[in-house]
């Protein structure tokens, strides 16, 4: 899984395998360490909650960890849906603007990380 932040959003990239274990009833997560004395962690969480918003998303622990609906899953787990975008509200007035996006395949014919990823649905065509 791929996280992006920019500004007040953040944007999530899933895989395949990825996609098939959130189907399964598992989370993903990957964390990042960083030089200190005990090494420190940053993680990022993505799993499916039993709550009724279609996105959830909670800073705790150094953890973001964002969780989708079992509605907003399913719908999401078929083949043309890219995305889910919410605007998660954080103060009067301010959102977290949220995407989980499947990751698909670059169309640059590099394929070091085209493994486990979506069929680009751009791939052939003409610009």
């Amino acid at each position: 899984m791929k996280l992006r932040l920019k500004g007040n959003s953040l944007r999530l990239r899933v895989t395949r395998s990825e996609l098939a274990s959130l189907q399964a009833g598992r989370r993903i997560q990957e964390s990042v360490l960083f030089p200190a004395d005990p090494p420190a962690s940053f993680g990022y969480v993505l799993g499916v909650g039993s709550h009724n918003q279609p996105v959830h998303v909670v800073f705790a622990s150094q953890q973001i960890i964002v969780s989708l609906s079992q509605d907003q899953l399913a719908s999401w787990s078929g083949e043309h849906q890219v995305g889910i975008y919410a605007s998660v509200p954080v103060a009067e007035g301010t959102v977290l603007e949220v995407a989980i996006e499947k990751d698909f395949a670059c169309l640059d014919l590099s394929d070091e990380d085209n493994t486990d990823t979506f069929a680009n649905p751009m791939a052939g065509k003409v610009c």
